[in-house]
């Protein structure tokens, strides 16, 4: 999820204009968390899976 259909719950603002520090804060940690950050755990094991199986069918054409 962005930040920037996130509420807070500490000022019921929207987290992107980060009115209070709460949001301040949520903003700057959601912005460092890199690409992946937003993924859940299911979405980042399907993502790996798809990866080894295109790597195991890479290794069996050059075979």
């Amino acid at each position: 999820m962005t930040y920037d259909r996130l509420v807070c719950a500490n000022c019921a603002a929207p987290v992107s204009e980060g009115r209070c520090p709460v949001c301040r804060a949520n903003r700057e940690r959601m912005q460092h968390e890199g690409p992946f950050g937003g993924l859940s755990p299911a979405a980042l094991i399907g993502l790996l899976l798809v990866l080894i199986a295109a790597m195991a069918l890479v290794a069996h054409q050059t075979a």
